[in-house]
């Protein structure tokens, strides 16, 4: 195909590689923190995910058995975020990373961001605080 890319291929014949099924701006009521009136008082978190998968089969067959279901994401991040408390929300995006990695066996890779909107940051004005990190399934590629 003299340099273009085929349809649905990273390039270097990968099928689906930049794919997604993603969730954004969840929002949840928790007390993970350092502070105790963090842990205490509890306050918002914001959390998007993005689930790296081929969504070829899903898109070609309209069969919902063969995509990684949202709805069920949403369930395991809610029950992670409001479970137990943690210092840090690193701790929080990794657990969300490994849950999604362990009971999606399609997923490759996920992109988990753990957001603080009203961050305890003395004199600080942000919209927010947060952590972003990505988790690949040994042997995968993203």
């Amino acid at each position: 195909m003299d340099g273009e890319q085929e349809f649905g291929t990273s390039g270097d014949g990968r099928a689906g590689t930049g794919d997604e099924v993603f969730l954004e701006g969840l929002r949840f009521y928790a007390y993970h923190g350092v502070n105790p009136e963090e842990k205490a008082q509890g306050q918002r978190f914001t959390v998007d995910v993005a689930l790296r998968t081929d969504l070829r089969p899903a898109g070609e067959t309209d069969d919902l058995a063969r995509t990684v279901s949202y709805s069920a994401v949403y369930k395991r991040v809610k029950a992670v975020v409001e479970g137990l408390p943690r210092d840090l929300i690193e701790a929080v995006a990794e657990e969300i990373a490994r849950v999604i990695l362990a009971e999606f066996p399609s997923v490759r890779a996920v992109t988990v961001a753990v957001r603080k909107p009203e961050a305890p940051i003395a004199g600080a004005i942000l919209d927010a605080a947060g952590v972003r990190i990505v988790r690949t399934r040994r042997g995968a590629t993203r």
